[in-house]
């Protein structure tokens, strides 16, 4: 039985909007998830928070605090997103490294992988609960931990380029490409910690464009049209 980690950018949950949420957008997401699970596979989920936060590049605010925000953003889109896919028959729980009261039940390895095997979405928010930690390095933390087969990395971008493919119209789109290669070449597949994380444990990652037709399918079952990032 496969078991994969997605990985929704923020932005992607936005939609055209660029900000917020495109609920036409995530009711596609759900539509295939559910397929998904259904064929008998395994998903966990964790999404940025891009669509409302982009603190980092504020020099007005400390580097602690703007993260926490961050991470707050992120357990708002995994409790949106969640909702979501109930409506569509998913059964799914939201796990956070912190307390949120009632919102949230905080993150356990075992009620996790219990979860999984019981086909319900785990949604990962709030981070690894630590500053200076991206959703990148959250993402392969929780996967290594759920020891997942693959993270689905759902872009807004159909793979992984040699240069920004928006000012560079003519780069190249890597098919495969190693993790290796990707930390040589500092490729902004995932953030640097994430890519040693990924390199260290053998994570393997696939990189798609999730505004594509059924693309989160495809990739889950393997029908390559992004970039396969190996180990």
């Amino acid at each position: 039985m496969k078991r994969v980690l997605l990985k929704l950018s923020g932005e992607a949950l936005a939609g055209e909007k660029k900000t917020g949420f495109d609920e036409e957008t995530v009711l596609g997401i759900a539509g295939q998830v559910k397929l998904l699970v259904q064929e008998g596979m395994q998903i966990a989920v964790v999404t940025g928070g891009g669509n409302f936060w982009r603190g980092r590049s504020s020099g007005n605010m400390e580097r602690t605090k703007a993260d926490q925000i961050g991470m707050l953003a992120t357990v708002m889109n995994c409790i949106y997103v969640s909702e979501i896919f109930r409506s569509q028959g998913l059964k799914t729980r939201v796990m956070t490294p912190f307390t949120c009261g009632s919102f949230t039940e905080l993150f356990s390895k075992d009620a996790a992988l219990q979860a999984l095997q019981q086909g319900e979405v785990v949604f990962f928010a709030g981070g690894t609960g630590h500053p200076y930690f991206s959703t990148d390095t959250a993402t392969l933390l929780r996967a290594i931990e759920i020891e997942a087969d693959e993270i689905l990395l759902a872009k807004s971008i159909d793979g992984v380029y040699e240069d920004d493919p928006k000012d560079h119209p003519d780069a190249r789109k890597y098919d495969t490409i190693t993790i290796d290669e990707v930390i040589e070449k500092r490729l902004k597949v995932v953030d640097m910690t994430a890519s040693i994380l990924a390199r260290e444990n053998r994570m393997p990652m696939y990189v798609f464009g999730l505004n594509e037709e059924n693309s989160i399918l495809r990739a889950a079952r393997g029908e390559i049209d992004g970039t396969s990032v190996t180990v």
